[in-house]
């Protein structure tokens, strides 16, 4: 507990101490009938404020000592006031901390002291007792119910801010996996062309030094695309939803993206059917990821001559990716395979993975395999509006 908290429920203890004596020196005035105030008056009133300043430490214990203080306090047959102030504040501190049914219990125990208090009270002549316990029993309930009132809603607020904390938590895993799917995607395509045109301008450099300048162009275009992308990425990360955002890629940038593949030596045919429709932006993005990864797949892995983009607009997007590679094995190399552990050959990546999960946070399905006639093709259609 902070030290803050330590001195609040200090100056709260003293405070009722305070109250407490004052008040029971006025009421002993206002009832002559009852035993004056003495010095073991003095000290019934004070140990209770003072057992409330461990309340926070112990408060089963001390609820127990102010309702027993205050018992005995009735029971010798001094003067009703304020010597339940303390036993209420413990009270209500127990069954905030948690400690709901034995401080239930401990009331009930505490009610049958008092009853027996007013009992053997010498005092007990003066005023009606039936009264005076039904009263007492009418307000220890009230203290009850707004204790576990306090205590429900106390429980609520705790239970809000967990579950906000646990969603902002599971927002920011959503965004660093899409943030890692958006590099994988941008870096390795990027990457994909610069190494293809790195090997065209090394294979031109000496014999074609002119036909070298086009690739080397490429290269720059490339990773200059691929540097803004990551220092995005960065800047995302460093300064959260307050990081300048760049415009998303959309299906119109699929002329741009195919040229650059072409600038690598395969031949891509790019297809339209139907009219564009205004698709959401998350659609979109989804889209033209499946087509920049189907390509770096084909680059990477397919050994293929010849690609087939096919866009299509019915209801949504339809996308679909052949070529004319090898087939299996494009679909059991990712965009990022390599050798497995034991260099037995190809592993399998996140590249199709990656596909398919985007198609399926729009709502959409993804198949990718061989195709009929040799090669591989990826299908994809995504909903206009998600489900």
């Amino acid at each position: 507990m902070s030290p803050r908290t330590r001195v609040a429920i200090w100056v709260t203890a003293c405070a009722v101490g305070a109250f407490q004596l004052v008040g029971s020196y006025g009421a002993a005035s206002n009832q002559p009938e009852r035993r004056p105030m003495d010095v073991l008056a003095v000290v019934l009133v004070l140990a209770g404020p003072a057992a409330l300043a461990f309340r926070d430490r112990w408060p089963l214990a001390v609820a127990a000592a102010t309702v027993a203080l205050a018992d005995a306090y009735v029971g010798i047959g001094y003067a009703y006031g304020p010597i339940f102030v303390c036993a209420v504040v413990a009270i209500f501190s127990a069954v905030r901390a948690g400690h709901r049914r034995p401080t239930w219990i401990l009331a009930g125990a505490g009610y049958v002291g008092f009853v027996i208090a007013s009992l053997v009270d010498p005092r007990s002549g003066h005023g009606s007792t039936a009264l005076r316990l039904t009263v007492v029993a009418g307000w220890l309930a009230l203290l009850l119910a707004v204790s576990e009132v306090v205590r429900i809603r106390q429980e609520q607020a705790a239970s809000f801010r967990r579950a906000e904390r646990e969603e902002r938590q599971r927002a920011l895993a959503e965004q660093r996996l899409g943030l890692a799917q958006e590099l994988h995607d941008v870096l390795a395509h990027n990457i994909s062309l610069i190494n293809v045109q790195a090997s065209v301008a090394l294979h031109l450099v000496d014999e074609q030094p002119e036909r070298a300048r086009p690739a080397l162009a490429h290269i720059k275009k490339a990773s200059s695309e691929a540097l803004q992308e990551l220092r995005a990425a960065l800047d995302l990360l460093r300064h959260g939803d307050d990081a300048p955002r760049a415009p998303a890629p959309r299906l119109s940038g699929l002329d741009d993206l195919v040229a650059g593949v072409r600038a690598g030596g395969l031949d891509v045919s790019l297809e339209r059917h139907g009219s564009p429709t205004d698709l959401p932006a998350s659609v979109e993005l989804a889209a033209y990821r499946i087509v920049q990864e189907s390509l770096t797949n084909v680059t990477r892995h397919a050994r293929a001559g010849h690609v087939t983009v096919r866009v299509g607009y019915d209801d949504g997007v339809d996308i679909e990716v052949t070529d004319d590679g090898i087939g299996l094995a494009a679909a059991t190399v990712a965009a990022d395979g390599g050798s497995t552990s034991d260099g037995s050959g190809p592993r399998p990546g996140n590249g199709i993975t990656g596909m398919r999960e985007r198609a399926t946070a729009v709502g959409g399905t993804l198949e990718a395999g061989p195709a009929s006639r040799g090669g591989f093709r990826v299908s994809a259609h995504l909903p206009e509006r998600q489900s």
